[in-house]
């Protein structure tokens, strides 16, 4: 198990427990200035739940005004309106509501559909005693509260302000709710993971972004607006910028065209926050029209001229995006290509189901697709040739690129050519490697362009067309089964995706190979990662803590290391507390130096203890053979040694068989015990003098599973062909995570096995339980505990490596992991009541923060 692991999970868990401890405190958001609250019910759709929450509110201007209310759009609440409440403040009665989940009103509520926040805005009117009719404005998202309060209650609405406001379903987003539904869908599930799988301590309740914000877009269904407009009979003034890009201007004109009775005016420069940053342009206008409603002058549904009742009558024909305006229509293209940036072959996909959708024609589309992954490749393609090694150590490249992947895609371009660029195109995973070394390689770059903008046309229309022809008829299916559209829409994203990550990759033997490491990896727990395998243990731990009143006794388990060997402990100490015993191997600590010095002493080391080549070095404080290296020349020290920043452990390299010995003894007790045995098989290959080294890892059953990592490890190796029967050890280190094989070893467990375990551990005063790595000759040399030289010992977090074995269930290896832990805290607890001082859990917090290191398997 990870030495931090452990740590850090348990201190992520308790502070997410205690943010959501707080957050169940703050029920409420931040209200305005001058704000004040009142109760309302809470709405579900158009049923009460019984329960009643919280209004913010603001009330400024003439009491004796008319009565205007404020609605604001999404995800910023009312506030967003203080601009415009201040231009019109003078002139009309002002009521400015934060809709519920927004600003100083109760966040967490059933229901954030424009519905529900409807009824609330009639009972708010209610509880303030306004008799009379009321003006509604709506921003934006408060536009279709608008709409609901006069569908609900038409009587009680003199007229409507809608200022860029939602309104037909068919000019919302992609034109589609089926579509609309799934990317809001994604959006709520992405923030409800960070808000509610994040300590926060009620932050992102309080950020405008947040998923109470992507609940009222879910929540809310646009498709009965169109009929509700088709209702309505006051007056209606729409204002809307023409460059809005979030709700076009065509939605207004169609609204206009709905509502004959109703006033238009375009904003021209004017864009969907006009009224936030310019409200004087608005208020004027507003103020006028209210007036003119108060006196009668504005005209109804009734007054309106005989033309455009007509017109508004007329069937509505689909929008088609060619009509659209050129700004939308290139402003659905600029998103398209900044998506390639991300994935590629997902947003060829997502442009096709839009294609199916008739939300953009089929050749933009591609174009923008095309130009996207142009640009995006050749700026790789360039970062490699202007900037080459030093890129791969910044961001983002260094997430997304390793040396090794480079140095390959070089030897594949010098021996393939250009004519790799075609074929990395078909191939999902191998582009980025290759297009970066063609550029850090010089190949010829008008050739790349010429080779590369083949490939990217033939397969940019063939997936984006696919994605066309098969979303098409399935989208349409959706449409007659509402309640499966976004469940079905998710499962054809998926379905193309697969098509592209698993279909393509099965038309050929490494694709295959490929795709068989990765099932391993995912279907044999052995592999799994630990956020995956570990959190029952977790829960144990947390148990065993409960049980024994303490977090850290069992740190106490082993008073000779520090914090009982939980993380950070030097090895050079744990060897030092051995002893100078021949079963030790033989070592010396290399102390931080220039890289000449660290040479000499190494040198040193090796001519006193009479050593040669090949010597193992590996960092005094590590962890899971993270930076363990056996190196077989002076040369290999000389770079490993100068490319260190910490001090370094050399040691006599032991050949023979590897295996972990996991040893405890209670303090009250003479005797100690074997808790379990871990037989660690260093796998490697065996050339035929035809395959590749990396295809020989790619056919063999045991390395295949991790072949990513060998492979990468092989670096340019990769590509050679070893002799027939030539041997080529793989790992060296006898570390799972690293691919060594672990075996159930407990069946070589000997009583002179554990007598010998026994001397080495007694000599070691304070220490009762932990695992040693060991090398011997000969299995029968171990059973007979003889002939052992000891690597390491590792502490109180070290791990029963044995479960690891293939043959092994979950089940049993949860099990050797439960009692693993249960008797660390018993010792942990025996060691205590002697008077030993268990780590506080500070010090474990500054010793995980100060270790810095991912996780990794033992």
């Amino acid at each position: 198990m990870s030495r931090v692991f452990l740590g850090l999970l348990c201190i992520g868990g308790v502070l997410l427990g205690i943010s959501h401890l707080v957050r169940l405190g703050i029920t409420e958001g931040t209200a305005p200035k001058g704000a004040a609250r009142m109760p309302v019910s809470e709405w579900n759709r158009d049923e009460k739940t019984g329960r009643q929450v919280q209004l913010a509110y603001r009330q400024a201007g003439p009491v004796d005004g008319p009565p205007v209310v404020l609605l604001h759009g999404s995800p910023v609440a009312s506030v967003s309106l203080t601009p415009l409440m201040d231009e019109l403040g003078g002139e009309v009665n002002l009521i400015v509501p934060d809709l519920p989940g927004f600003g100083g009103s109760t966040l967490r509520v059933a229901d954030y559909s424009t519905r529900s926040h409807a009824r609330n805005v009639i009972e708010m009117v209610d509880r303030l005693g306004i008799d009379r009719g009321v003006h509604l404005l709506g921003y934006s998202m408060g536009g279709g509260v608008a709409l609901q309060v006069a569908n609900l209650v038409p009587g009680r609405v003199d007229s409507l302000i809608l200022i860029s406001s939602i309104g037909v379903q068919e000019l919302e987003l992609l034109g589609d709710y089926t579509l609309n539904h799934a990317v809001h869908g994604l959006q709520l599930a992405a923030l409800t993971v960070l808000q509610e799988g994040v300590p926060h301590f009620g932050t992102l309740d309080r950020f405008p972004v947040n998923r109470y914000y992507a609940r009222n877009f879910f929540d809310t269904d646009q498709r009965p607006f169109r009929g509700y407009l088709q209702d309505l009979e006051c007056p209606v003034l729409l204002v809307h910028g023409q460059g809005d890009v979030l709700v076009p201007v065509d939605a207004a004109r169609e609204h206009h065209r709905l509502l004959p009775q109703s006033e238009l005016e375009i904003l021209d420069p004017g864009d969907h926050i006009t009224v936030i940053r310019e409200p004087e342009r608005i208020a004027p206008g507003v103020v006028d029209f209210v007036q003119r409603v108060e006196r009668g002058e504005a005209l109804g549904r009734a007054e309106a001229p005989a033309g455009r009742v007509q017109l508004a009558a007329e069937p509505y024909e689909r929008h088609r995006p060619e009509q659209d305006s050129w700004g939308f229509l290139l402003t659905m293209m600029l998103l398209l290509a900044l998506a390639t940036f991300v994935t590629e072959d997902l947003t060829c996909i997502s442009a096709g189901l839009l294609v199916a959708r008739g939300a953009i024609p089929f050749w933009p589309a591609t174009l923008a697709c095309l130009l996207g992954i142009f640009v995006g490749d050749m700026l790789l393609y360039l970062a490699g040739r202007w900037i080459g090694p030093p890129a791969l150590k910044r961001a983002p490249l260094k997430w997304m690129l390793k040396p090794s992947q480079v140095e390959r895609g070089g030897l594949f371009f010098r021996r393939q050519g250009p004519a790799l660029v075609f074929a990395t195109r078909f191939v999902p995973g191998t582009r980025l490697p290759t297009y970066f070394a063609s550029g850090m390689f010089r190949a010829p770059f008008w050739r790349f362009v010429g080779w590369f903008l083949l490939a990217a046309a033939v397969w940019t229309p063939l997936l984006v067309g696919l994605a066309r022809w098969i979303g098409g008829p399935l989208l349409a299916w959706f449409e007659q089964f509402e309640r499966f559209a976004l469940l079905g829409l998710v499962a054809v994203i998926l379905l193309l995706w697969l098509v592209i990550k698993i279909g393509v990759p099965l038309c050929s033997h490494r694709g295959r190979r490929l795709l068989l490491s990765s099932w391993r990896r995912k279907t044999r727990w052995e592999f799994w990662p630990m956020a995956l395998f570990y959190p029952p243990v977790i829960l144990y731990v947390c148990w065993l803590a409960l049980r024994h009143r303490s977090l850290t006794v069992f740190t106490a388990a082993n008073p000779a290391i520090p914090q009982g060997g939980f993380v950070m402990e030097s090895k050079s100490a744990i060897l030092r507390g051995l002893g100078e015993r021949e079963e030790i191997a033989t070592w010396r600590l290399i102390p931080l130096a220039s890289s000449q010095e660290m040479v000499r002493d190494l040198q040193a080391f090796m001519d006193e203890a009479g050593l040669e080549y090949p010597i193992v070095l590996k960092p005094d404080v590590g962890e899971r053979g993270a930076g363990v290296r056996v190196v077989a020349t002076k040369e290999m020290a000389r770079e490993y040694l100068g490319s260190t920043k910490e001090a370094i452990i050399a040691q006599a390299y032991i050949a023979g068989r590897e295996y972990g010995v996991f040893y405890y003894c209670y303090p009250e007790e003479k005797e100690g015990r074997i808790l379990s045995i871990t037989d660690k098989r260093l796998i490697g290959v065996t050339g035929d003098g035809e395959r590749t080294l990396e295809a020989l890892v790619l056919d063999d059953d045991r390395a295949v599973c991790m072949a990513p990592f060998f492979i990468d490890q092989l670096g340019v190796r990769a590509a050679e062909i070893p002799r027939d029967g030539e041997k080529v050890r793989l790992t060296e280190v006898g570390t799972h995570c690293r691919g060594a094989l672990f075996l159930d070893g407990n069946g070589l467990a000997t009583e002179e096995l554990r007598k010998t375990m026994e001397d080495l551990s007694r000599g070691y005063e304070g220490f009762y339980f932990g695992r040693y790595d060991i090398r011997v000759p000969s299995e029968a040399d171990l059973q007979s505990g003889a002939n052992l030289k000891v690597l390491e010992l590792n502490g109180v977090t070290s791990e029963s490596t044995n479960i690891y074995d293939p043959k092994n269930g979950l089940i049993h290896a949860y099990g050797q992991l439960f009692r693993q832990w249960r008797i660390a805290f018993e010792i942990g607890a025996q060691n205590a009541a002697r008077g030993v001082v268990p780590a506080r859990l500070s010090e474990l917090i500054g010793l995980i923060r100060a270790s810095g290191k991912a996780p990794s398997r033992g």
